[in-house]
C-alpha cells in the first residue's frame, strides 16, 4: 500500500515538474486580520481597546491552516480573552466607520469543543464567502468567558432587517444551532449593558 501511494505521489511530482507547474498559493477574494484582546489584566483607569492587538492580516487559504494550525483555538485562550476575524481595514470596535451603524449576532457555548467548532466554521464560511450578504459583514469575535463563551458575528448596518435576518438563517445553517439567536444593535449596547436584542431567527 505504502509503495503505491509513492509511486502515486512521484507520478504527480513529474506531472507537475513537466509542465514547469509552481504551486500558486489560494488567493482568498479579500484580505482578512487576526486579532487578541486579553481583558483580564486591565491598566487601572485604561479605555476598552487599549488591550486590542492586531496579530496577522492574511489573502491565501494557505496562510489561513498555517495560523489556525499553529494558534487559533478560542478554547485555548485565557479567561476574559477575546479573539477577532475582520475584514482587513476594520477594527474591532464600536467606533469603527464600517462598524458604527452595525450590530451583531450573537451565539453561546458552554462547550469548549462546542466553541471551537462553531468557530471554525464561521472562519471557513467569511473567507469562502459563503453569505450571500457577504459586503455587510464586518467579522466574527470569540469571547471567553468563565462561565459562558460566546461567539458573535458583527454586520454594517443593523437597520437593514432583511440582510441581518439573511446572515442570521445562514449562520444558523453553518455552526448547526437549533436555538434561537439574538441580533442586538450596536447602539443599544452603548447606551445599556443588558440590550433587548432586535431580531431573532
Amino acid at each position: 500500500m505504502a509503495s503505491e501511494a509513492a509511486a502515486v505521489a512521484a507520478v504527480v511530482a513529474a506531472e507537475a515538474a513537466a509542465t514547469g507547474a509552481e504551486k500558486q498559493p489560494h488567493k482568498l477574494e479579500r484580505k482578512w486580520t487576526f486579532w487578541f484582546d486579553n481583558q483580564s489584566k486591565p491598566k487601572q483607569g485604561a479605555a476598552w481597546g487599549t488591550s486590542l492587538r492586531k496579530v496577522y492580516t492574511f489573502d491565501t487559504v494557505e496562510e489561513f491552516w498555517c495560523l489556525y494550525d499553529q494558534i487559533f483555538k478560542p478554547s485555548k485562550l485565557p479567561g476574559n480573552a477575546d479573539f477577532h476575524l475582520f475584514k482587513a481595514g476594520i477594527e474591532p470596535k464600536w467606533e469603527d466607520p464600517e462598524c458604527a451603524n452595525g450590530g451583531k449576532w450573537s451565539v453561546t457555548s458552554s462547550r469548549k469543543a462546542n466553541l471551537d467548532n462553531m468557530w471554525l466554521e464561521t472562519l471557513m464560511a467569511l473567507i469562502g464567502e459563503q453569505f450571500d450578504e457577504a459586503d455587510e459583514i464586518c467579522g466574527v469575535v470569540a469571547s471567553v468567558r468563565q462561565r459562558q463563551d460566546k461567539l458573535a458575528l458583527w454586520t454594517k448596518t443593523a437597520t437593514n432587517e432583511a440582510a441581518q435576518m439573511g446572515i442570521g438563517r445562514k449562520w444558523k445553517e453553518i455552526i448547526d444551532v437549533n436555538d434561537k439567536i439574538t441580533y442586538s444593535f450596536h447602539d443599544d449596547s452603548r447606551r445599556e449593558r443588558s440590550a433587548k436584542g432586535r431580531y431573532n431567527v
